[in-house]
Formats: structure tokens, C-alpha cells, sequence
């Protein structure tokens, strides 16, 4: 069993950084690979960005790629989304979830576990 906490949210301006946690909790997180979702008001939930259990393996949807970062430590059992180069469209709850069978995928039903979420909100 995981629970995961998001954190990081809040309101910035376009071109404006944020970065989100997740801390995660139980005994099994360094096996899990890790992925961040996000949902935007009247939109279906989307991938963002996963990582493996290493870290060695990362995947980004193309509209994030080269804006966003995505990074764990397995110490400290926390995950992080670096985000640059925010847009309007980035705007959405962002949710932290984990996979037991650390598939490094972009399918939500893979993922086994879900945090509450943390909202985002880039104005323009």
C-alpha cells in the first residue's frame, strides 16, 4: 500500500516555474514506478510525465517535453515535476499516482495508487 500527498501548487504567470512534490508513503515506493497526471476543468485526466523505479527510464507527453522535469528520490520517498516555461494551458489539478508493476507508462489504469491532487493555475 502507497498514499501519496501532493504538494507545489498555486498561481503563477505565463513563463513562471513551479515545482510539485509528492511524498509517498509504505515500505514498497523504491520498486514503483512513478507517473504525474494532470486534469483541466471539463477535460478527461492526461498523462504528464512517468519515471521508473531508478529513474534511469523517463517518459513526458510531447506537450510538456523540454518544459517540465520530472525526478524522484527514493530516500527521501519523494517524487518532483519541475515546470518552466508555464502556459495558460497548463492550468489543471495535478495528480501524483504510482505503479506496482513499474511499467513507465502513460495509461492511467496501470497506475495503482493516486494522490488528492494540487492545483495549478498559470495566469496569462
Amino acid at each position: 500500500q502507497v498514499q501519496l500527498v501532493e504538494s507545489g501548487g498555486g498561481l503563477v504567470q505565463a513563463g513562471g516555474s513551479l515545482r510539485l512534490s509528492c511524498a509517498a508513503s509504505g515500505r514498497t515506493f523504491s520498486s514503483y514506478a512513478m507517473g504525474w497526471f494532470r486534469q483541466a476543468p471539463g477535460k478527461e485526466r492526461e498523462f504528464v510525465a512517468a519515471i521508473s523505479w531508478s529513474g534511469g527510464s523517463i517518459y513526458y507527453a510531447h506537450s510538456v517535453e523540454g518544459r517540465f522535469t520530472i525526478s524522484r528520490d527514493n530516500a527521501k520517498k519523494m517524487v518532483y515535476l519541475q515546470m518552466n516555461s508555464l502556459k495558460p494551458e497548463d492550468t489543471a489539478v495535478y495528480y501524483c499516482a504510482a505503479d506496482r508493476n513499474n511499467g513507465i507508462t502513460a495509461e492511467l489504469r496501470e497506475y495503482d495508487y493516486w494522490g488528492q491532487g494540487t492545483q495549478v493555475t498559470v495566469s496569462s
